[in-house]
């Protein structure tokens, strides 16, 4: 009786237990998590991400570009008042905050002005008012930028002096030639007196002397450079120049101080150049002002912050 009754209890455990739980539990994990985790989390990052574009001074820079827009088609001339507060920020399609903005900025690139009580007007928009941004970064501190406006400087006076050797006057190249004859009179002086000497001031300041000799040098230098980019008949180009050649200034008189002999060079450069203009020769003349100018350049790579 015992044996029968054991032998049937084995069976149906062994048979009913082990295929069920093999077969549900690993489809169950292959194919109900990975993708849902793979399509759900990457597109909304992609989206979300990639699409704001606007700015804080959108509507500031639309204004500028408005304003510049009516005065390039004739609507606002030189001179001209501006519409009333109201009417211009509804035609631009601004805020009146952002008008504000937009007409000191204009303001600052000289493009227009305000008259206390009476409105805002363009300006006369004459170059040399429009381009006081450009005054303003050649006047700052000696720094990494002076070799690369003393390059932009030598590209816009090769094309001036090129300009200006077709069309000088002969005024022009007189008064050039006296700026020059200044020069010489200047060099002509001993810039190293004897010791115990006081030199033409006899003050015995030697150092002095010299220092202001060189800086009298440098100065009829600028004159004969503006007046080169005066000749070129181009004013937007002689009010760019005007404004680059006084970021050098100090470099050149730090040159004539400490570099014998490069006044004289600079001053003899000059002479070569003038010579090119009286011949209206434009390819010379582009010649020798882009060796003179390379000379200032190179200085500036190699005693950076003088």
């Amino acid at each position: 009786m015992t044996g029968p009754s054991t032998q049937p209890t084995a069976h149906p455990i062994a048979q009913t237990t082990a295929p069920p739980a093999a077969q549900t539990t690993a489809p169950a994990a292959t194919q109900t998590t990975a993708p849902p985790v793979i399509q759900t989390t990457t597109p909304p990052v992609i989206q979300t991400t990639a699409q704001p574009t606007a700015r804080p001074g959108t509507q500031t820079d639309a204004v500028i570009e408005g304003v510049r827009a009516m005065i390039r088609d004739g609507r606002l001339v030189a001179g001209a008042r501006l519409p009333v507060e109201k009417d211009l920020a509804a035609s631009l399609a601004v805020s009146r905050g952002s008008l504000r903005e937009g007409v000191r900025a204009l303001v600052a690139l000289g493009i227009l002005e305000t008259r206390q009580g009476d409105g805002t007007y363009v300006t006369s928009l004459e170059p040399h008012r429009v381009l006081g941004s450009v005054n303003v970064l050649a006047d700052l501190p000696a720094s990494a930028h002076d070799v690369h406006l003393a390059a932009v400087r030598r590209a816009l006076e090769v094309e001036a002096v090129g300009l200006a050797a077709a069309r000088a006057s002969e005024a022009q190249l007189e008064r050039m030639a006296q700026v020059l004859t200044e020069v010489e009179a200047v060099l002509a002086r001993d810039s190293s007196p004897p010791e115990g000497d006081g030199g033409v001031d006899g003050d015995g300041d030697g150092d002095g002397i010299a220092e202001r000799r060189v800086e009298a040098a440098v100065a009829a230098d600028s004159e004969f450079h503006r007046l080169v980019a005066e000749a070129s008949g181009n004013a937007p180009l002689a009010a760019l120049i005007d404004h680059l050649v006084g970021q050098t200034f100090r470099a050149r008189v730090w040159r004539g101080l400490n570099e014998a002999g490069a006044t004289g060079l600079a001053h003899a450069e000059h002479r070569a150049i003038l010579a090119a203009l009286v011949a209206h020769n434009p390819e010379r003349a582009r010649l020798r002002m882009g060796g003179h100018l390379a000379g200032v350049e190179e200085y500036l790579e190699q005693h950076p912050g003088h």
